[in-house]
């Protein structure tokens, strides 16, 4: 990965942006995309955004739905023919 960063940085740590997250990355990744992240605010803040994305879907998907929800929810579906 390292000539990826080389060429366009941003670009590279989108690529493995997901990955970062899920540390599915080599040790050398790893540095090099914490390095970018360090110096380049707007990946940085790409990458909170992402973060904490990922932890509101972690949260939504445990809290059970409310009873009011689920009526609603039941009111959209289309009936199947």
């Amino acid at each position: 990965m390292g000539a990826r960063f080389d060429l366009d940085p941003c670009e590279a740590c989108e690529e493995l942006l997901q990955q970062f997250l899920d540390r599915e990355v080599s040790e050398e990744e790893r540095l090099e995309a914490q390095a970018h992240l360090d110096g380049c605010p707007y990946c940085a803040k790409r990458y909170r955004f992402e973060e904490s994305l990922r932890t509101f879907v972690r949260r939504v998907a445990v809290e059970p739905m409310t009873p009011e929800l689920k009526l609603r929810l039941q009111s959209l579906r289309t009936p199947l023919i």
